[in-house]
């Protein structure tokens, strides 16, 4: 088992604005003015589309030579569907996405059936699609710090 530890730290700037950072990368994390942020980055929910699209994208450029694929271009549009009324308490709905879509966009000369079966080993071979896709055993722990006067 080649188990692999990954790190991120984030931290509040102001009111909903935080900095992300993972091996010295840092990333700025908002929510837009409609709900309460800065519209300095991207939301939380808009940043796992995108580390879901990156990730499926490695892993096409990863393994396409091996299915003999040869891709020219290649863009993933996701969109995903959430019910705001659970992030923001107004009812009692899961707060997270119900349903996610990925539409590859892809230049090659690849036949689509070769296309559809490789898509299906992307998908089942996605770290981030297996992380949404299946539950994780998530903890917490809490340190509080004395406020510096």
């Amino acid at each position: 088992m080649a188990i692999e530890k990954f790190n991120v730290k984030a931290t509040w700037k102001e009111k909903l604005l935080i900095e992300t950072e993972a091996r010295g990368h840092k990333v700025i994390v908002d929510e837009p003015v409609s709900l309460g942020g800065t519209d300095q980055g991207s939301n939380p929910v808009e940043l796992v589309l995108s580390a879901l699209g990156a990730c499926q994208a490695i892993v096409i450029q990863t393994y396409a030579k091996q299915f003999g694929i040869n891709i020219e271009d290649l863009k993933i549009e996701l969109e995903g569907e959430l019910d705001t009324d659970g992030f923001l308490n107004k009812s009692d709905v899961r707060p997270g996405y119900s349903h996610i879509e990925s539409k590859f966009v892809i230049s090659t000369d690849a036949p689509k059936e070769k296309l559809e079966t490789f898509i299906q080993f992307v998908e089942n071979h996605c770290p981030v699609g297996d992380t949404i896709k299946n539950p994780v055993h998530l903890t917490s722990k809490i340190v509080v710090e004395k406020p510096v006067k």
